[in-house]
Formats: C-alpha cells, structure tokens, sequence
C-alpha cells in the first residue's frame, strides 16, 4: 500500500511538471459515424493518442487508494463573459483572475464545458450530466474539475448559462449578468484524483483529474434542453485505466 501511494505522489509530481496544448479543431471530428471516438486516433497524426495513449480519460473511478490528498482551494472570483456552442459541446468562458489551488500548485480557470450524458462513471454509475472546469497554469499544464449533475431539482447557474446557450453551431455570444463558477460547484469539495488527458482530440496525456465526489442536482429539462441543442450524446467512453491508480 505504502509503495503504490509512493508512485501516486511521484506521478502526481511529474504530472504537474509536464505542459501539454489544448484540443485542435483543424481536422473534423466527431461521437458518431466515421470520425466517432474509436476512430479519432486515425483521423490525424497529431490525434494519435487518442488511439494509443494509456493514460486517457475519462475512466470508470474504481479501485481508490486511500490517501491524505491536499485541499482544494478555489478563488473563484470572475464571471463568465461569453457562451459559446462550437458544435461539440456547450461552453463558458471566464475573464482571468479566477483561480485553483492544488497543493502548492496554482491554475488559472479559463472555462466550464459540459457533456451529457457524464463521461466519467463512479463505480459503474453514470450520470445525466457532467461539467468540466478547466484550468491552466503559467506553464500550460491543465487541471480539470469534473462536476456531476444527478437527477434533481433545476441547477440556477446552469439555468443561467442554457438561458444564453446559441443552438447554432460555431456561434457565441456574449454573456448578459453576473455567474460564478461557484456557483456550479457542490458544497462539499472532497474529491477522487488521477492522471489522464483530454477527452477530445488531441486526447492529449498528462492533465491532473478531480473529479468531484458530491453531485449536483440538475433537472431533467435541463438535461433534455443541453440534448436537444447537441443533437446527439457528446461522451467518449470510458477508457481503461491500465496501470493508473486513483487516489481518493
């Protein structure tokens, strides 16, 4: 037990040490069809982790090591500006200044994007809707926070973001009030950590995963809402862990 939270601690230190890009758009990908998830490592040389990578997310969380992982601290304090539907998913982007602490390391929020239904599971389980806050710190290494939305009463920040959400695809606009990225976050912040990567192409590895434990509650015409204006579910299955430990 000892030696694997040793590699987890190692792995977590070169993980934050390792700069990586965020996903290309240049070349025509998509969930189903000929461009769907088990062919995007084919589609270009540049998406070949996709197909070969053995750190990729998102994963089944199984398996936990239990560890004393460092608090999340969240400075969450600048709002959304635009929303924009690029054709894959929904997403908002934040002005700068917005911040997560792991550890000792520090990564600016940049946006919040959401997949429906979730692409992670937990224990098997999945869920209606899963939201992505995604960070960068000075360097260019990501973290991402995966939120769960579970069946429920409707979420107010969400309803806030589908308010502006454009149905057409590769189209913003500019966001009209004031939302938090708190505001989409549960109360309770414990959370499962591992190493993994983008979940759409480049599928680039190295990027720190926290996936939060506690879900939200979102309601079903949230859910059918997101659907609709996607036209189809926008998860990439879950990939296997191979010799990945979660830590939790």
């Amino acid at each position: 037990m000892k030696k694997a939270w040793i590699k987890s601690a190692s792995a977590l230190a070169m993980l934050l040490s390792a700069p990586l890009c965020m996903a290309a758009e240049a070349v025509h990908w998509a969930y189903d069809g000929e461009a769907a998830p088990a062919h995007w490592g084919e589609l270009a040389p540049e998406f070949a982790a996709c197909g070969a990578g053995k750190n990729q997310s998102p994963v089944n969380v199984s398996g936990e090591l239990k560890a004393a992982l460092p608090k999340l601290r969240f400075s969450y304090t600048t709002a959304v500006t635009e929303v924009l539907n690029n054709g894959h998913t929904i997403q908002a982007n934040f002005a700068p200044g917005s911040t997560l602490r792991l550890g000792d390391h520090s990564f600016e929020l940049k946006q919040v994007h959401f997949h429906a239904p979730s692409e992670n599971t937990i224990h098997g389980k999945q869920f209606p809707l899963e939201g992505h806050l995604v960070h960068q710190d000075q360097d260019g290494r990501l973290a991402v926070v995966a939120v769960m939305f579970k069946p429920g009463k409707a979420q107010s920040g969400l309803a806030r973001i589908w308010q502006q959400m454009p149905e057409a695809a590769n189209t913003k606009q500019a966001f009209d009030g004031k939302l938090l990225a708190g505001e989409l976050l549960p109360r309770k912040r414990d959370y499962y950590y591992f190493s993994g990567s983008l979940t759409t192409p480049p599928c680039s590895e190295g990027v720190s995963w926290i996936v939060l434990k506690q879900a939200v509650e979102s309601s079903d015409e949230q859910v059918s809402h997101f659907s609709h204006v996607m036209h189809h579910p926008n998860n990439r299955p879950v990939q296997p862990l191979n010799s990945r430990i979660v830590i939790n």
